[in-house]
């Protein structure tokens, strides 16, 4: 039989208890947003350690890009176990452990780079990532559902907008630290005297343990934080309320949901695609001529414009429909990357960084279309979700070789196809339609 999207629990008791309960905690969406910028600065801090990294290690592009592989690959492979960790503990809890195991991999760089081992890295960002995932797969939601349905995008694109001030600072702390000191090429650490390599590699490793380290005291203080606030529990739209035990192709069934899916898949590849690549490619003669810690800032304006857009967003959302919306931020990135890939100079330039502004209300309203209306189910879309965040993994190692290959400027084209897709989203592909479904569910 077929029938549409399920609703969570809607009679008007439910819905006055749901209000009440919302009003009795009004730091709860305060306290989740500390939570959002975190995971924001972490990732953002990414853009700043490739090209660290690349000229650490002296990568090309595609290997540079398994720092995204593997922090976004992590989003794939741990989603569905950190979906059961929040079945298991709830929200709250759930986030509390969020930020312990990314603590954990953020500790992880310092032996990495004392080491001076990129699998090292790798697996420090692998195990931080997982954390991050967990934060992702039971705070999204959660902001969602702090209130009524109607305004679950502007409601998650304004905590969303505290997680583009924690990209917008990243780029600045990470060029004043990680990228303070220029990296000198193996033939220059050879002309070193053995005391003066041992200085060198000292100092080279500080660049990244010292911030690492300091966030990974920063979270731990944070998970404490979020521990001693009391924060409504919504269980009725966690897989506790979910009496027939619904799988997750039990939710991909609803077009919505894999629309959604793959909108996020595609978004996340595109943003992540163009922020890993900007401090290389305004870099480059033609287009910034600056320096790479020059750059950095201009990374910064990325991030903050996704920032700004989404204050601005969450206004609009409260009273635009989110789909077209969606739709029309799509397309003028898709004119802004024509340009950027056209032009060269400050055109060229100012058009990819303007990117960011338009990207802003983009993840948190495919987000929220993706989890409308599905009750019970609301966990496993979420979880699928999140695991379309593995985009951020695969985009940026497809737009590397592209990079290696027709060069920088022209591999662009990679995340305009992307937008391209979000703009069908927003104008069908997340519509509520019916879905097919056994009958016994």
């Amino acid at each position: 039989m077929a029938f549409t999207a399920p609703t969570a629990p809607s009679s008007t008791s439910t819905t006055a208890s749901n209000s009440q309960r919302y009003t009795y905690y009004p730091m709860a969406l305060t306290v989740i947003t500390a939570v959002f910028f975190m995971w924001g600065f972490l990732t953002a801090l990414n853009d700043i350690l490739i090209p660290h990294l690349k000229a650490v290690f002296e990568l090309n592009y595609a290997q540079a890009m398994l720092v995204q592989f593997t922090f976004f690959g992590a989003y794939f492979l741990m989603s569905l176990p950190a979906g059961r960790v929040v079945a298991h503990l709830g929200y709250k809890k759930s986030i509390v452990a969020g930020l312990i195991i990314a603590g954990v991999g953020a500790v992880g760089f310092w032996p990495a780079a004392g080491l001076r081992l990129y699998p090292a890295f790798l697996g420090a960002l692998f195990v931080l990532a997982t954390g991050i995932t967990l934060l992702q797969v039971a705070a999204n939601p959660y902001v969602a559902l702090l209130g009524p349905e109607k305004t679950s995008s502007s409601r998650l694109t304004l905590a969303q907008a505290l997680n583009s001030f924690g990209t917008f600072l990243a780029p600045w702390f990470g060029s004043l630290l990680i990228l303070s000191t220029k990296v000198k090429s193996a033939a220059d650490i050879a002309d070193l005297s053995a005391s003066g390599q041992l200085l060198y590699r000292t100092q080279e490793a500080q660049a990244v343990q010292t911030p690492y380290i300091g966030l990974a005291v920063v979270l731990v203080l944070l998970a404490v934080f979020v521990w001693i606030f009391r924060l409504p529990s919504l269980e009725e739209s966690t897989e506790k309320a979910d009496t027939s035990h619904h799988t997750l192709l039990d939710a991909l069934r609803y077009p919505h949901v894999l629309f959604g899916v793959l909108g996020i898949f595609f978004y996340v590849g595109a943003e992540v695609s163009i922020g890993s690549f900007m401090v290389n490619y305004l870099s480059q003669p033609d287009i910034g001529h600056m320096s790479e810690q020059q750059a950095a800032h201009y990374v910064s304006l990325y991030w903050g414009g996704a920032m700004v857009g989404r204050f601005l967003g969450s206004a609009l959302l409260a009273k635009m429909s989110p789909r077209k919306l969606l739709a029309v931020f799509a397309a003028v990135n898709m004119l802004l990357l024509l340009a950027t890939m056209s032009t060269s100079g400050m055109t060229a330039m100012y058009s990819i960084v303007a990117i960011g502004l338009f990207n802003s209300i983009m993840f948190p309203t495919i987000f929220s279309l993706g989890i409308e209306r599905m009750g019970p189910l609301t966990g496993k879309a979420s979880s699928l979700l999140i695991m379309a965040i593995v985009g951020g993994a695969l985009m940026p190692y497809v737009q590397g070789f592209l990079a290696d290959n027709i060069g920088v400027q022209h591999a662009f084209f990679l995340p305009l196809l992307c937008y391209a897709y979000i703009v069908f989203y927003g104008l069908s592909g997340s519509r509520i339609r019916t879905a097919p479904v056994d009958a016994q569910h």
